[in-house]
């Protein structure tokens, strides 16, 4: 019987799911990468821990809100008790819809939420009024880091950001806590996230490897060093030293004649 809220919650936010993803044409099916034969395709969303996580924050800013509402609904009854009663309605459509609004947005943003990992690129998608989709080739890979707050040390996750070159901008990808760069990803509360951070460290590795990104730019940095041009001083004195060995090479001949 515990369990029967439950599973009626799910059958209605189940419903909700389909009819948005009906009418804002939100793609079901995670992105997808271009893969060679052969190549897998790692996707998947972020850990259950995060969706908990979220709902942390809910209840607390719920409770807050609720309290206030309860507590001036509950003194318009010591004003007028008509007044209250008038007011009944007014207290449940403000109260209680916008928490049933934000409790769906909550399950909705963890749904909508893919990553998608392959041996060249990572993919991050999210959103449901508005999809955001960011895609980041791993030879303009710059750094791997991993942020993790003490709240959501207690759920087991943490976020792996991504930087690539370039990545100064301001802009954000939707982490009110955490300032994001627009060149950068936010792979966010997900469990095992050192070992997605080697694996993306790994295949940035294999990228250049394979003599694509910085490994190219050094290589030909490294030429430019090896095999200077001649500059005009070099030139100068190697004819200095041209004339002077013409000089020196009759008097030597000359010499050589004499008995």
């Amino acid at each position: 019987m515990s369990d029967s809220p439950q599973h009626a919650a799910e059958w209605l936010y189940h419903g909700i799911w389909q009819v948005l993803v009906r009418w804002f044409v939100v793609p079901r099916q995670p992105p997808d990468l271009p893969a060679r034969p052969g190549e897998t395709i790692q996707r998947f969303h972020p850990s259950p821990g995060f969706l908990r996580y979220l709902k942390l924050f809910f209840w607390l800013g719920l409770t807050m809100l609720d309290v206030w509402f309860l507590i001036a609904w509950i003194g318009s009854f010591f004003i007028d008790p008509w007044l209250g009663l008038a007011l009944t309605p007014v207290f449940f459509l403000v109260a209680v819809l916008p928490d049933i609004v934000a409790y769906v947005a909550i399950h909705l943003r963890y749904d909508s939420t893919w990553y998608v990992l392959s041996d060249r690129s990572l993919r991050i998608r999210r959103g449901i009024w508005t999809i955001h989709e960011t895609t980041i080739t791993f030879e303009n890979v710059q750094d791997v880091k991993i942020h993790q707050g003490p709240i959501q040390r207690y759920y087991g996750i943490a976020d792996v950001i991504v930087e690539t070159a370039g990545g100064g901008g301001s802009g954000k990808q939707g982490k009110k806590d955490l300032a994001v760069p627009s060149h950068t990803g936010l792979i966010e509360g997900v469990e095992d996230a050192a070992r997605i951070r080697d694996l993306i460290m790994a295949r940035v590795r294999q990228s250049r490897a394979a003599g694509l990104g910085d490994e190219a730019r050094e290589h030909e940095r490294a030429k430019s060093t090896a095999a200077p041009a001649w500059t005009a001083e070099h030139v100068a004195v190697l004819r200095e030293i041209r004339d002077g060995l013409r000089v020196v090479r009759p008097r030597s001949r000359t010499s050589g004649a004499d008995p």
